[in-house]
C-alpha cells in the first residue's frame, strides 16, 4: 500500500484518535468512539475515501465507525439497532456531520442525502453487524 501513515492517502492532516469508553470524540456531535478514527469517521479498518458513514450501537448509545471499532473497544456484544428504531437517528455521515435516521440511509442509494458524500457501498454486506434484520 502506498499510504503515508495515518492519512489513508488523502493528504489530511494525520489528526487520528482512539476514544474508548466511556469517553467519546468531541469533534463530533454524537458520541462516537472508535480506533484511529479521522475527522471524517474513517478508522484502522475502514479507511478508503468512502467510508464516512459511523453507526449507532443501542448498547453502548454511541457511534463506531465499524463492528470491528466496537469489538475492539467495547467489552461485551454489539447489539444491533432494532427495527421499531429505523425511524430514529442511527447514522452519521462523516463528510457532513448529519445523522440520518436508519431509514433514511438505507434509502440514500449511497449517498448522504444532506452533502452528497459517497457512502461505501460495500457497508451492505454488513448490515447485519448493525441493523437488526
Amino acid at each position: 500500500m502506498d499510504r503515508e501513515a495515518g492519512d489513508g492517502g488523502r493528504g489530511d492532516d494525520g489528526d487520528r484518535r482512539t476514544t474508548p469508553p466511556p469517553e467519546t470524540d468531541d469533534r463530533f456531535s454524537v458520541p462516537l468512539r472508535g480506533v484511529a478514527v479521522d475527522r471524517e469517521t474513517r478508522c484502522a479498518h475502514y479507511d478508503d475515501p468512502v467510508d464516512v458513514i459511523a453507526f449507532r450501537f443501542p448498547c453502548c448509545g454511541a457511534y463506531y465507525p465499524c463492528f470491528s471499532c466496537h469489538e475492539e473497544l467495547a467489552d461485551h456484544d454489539g447489539e444491533r439497532i432494532p427495527r421499531s428504531a429505523f425511524g430514529e437517528p442511527g447514522v452519521l455521515c462523516g463528510a457532513c456531520g448529519a445523522t440520518l435516521s436508519v431509514e433514511a440511509y438505507l434509502a440514500c442509494d449511497e449517498a448522504c442525502p444532506d452533502c452528497g458524500a459517497a457512502f461505501n457501498p460495500g457497508c451492505r454486506r454488513h448490515h447485519d453487524r448493525y441493523l437488526e434484520t
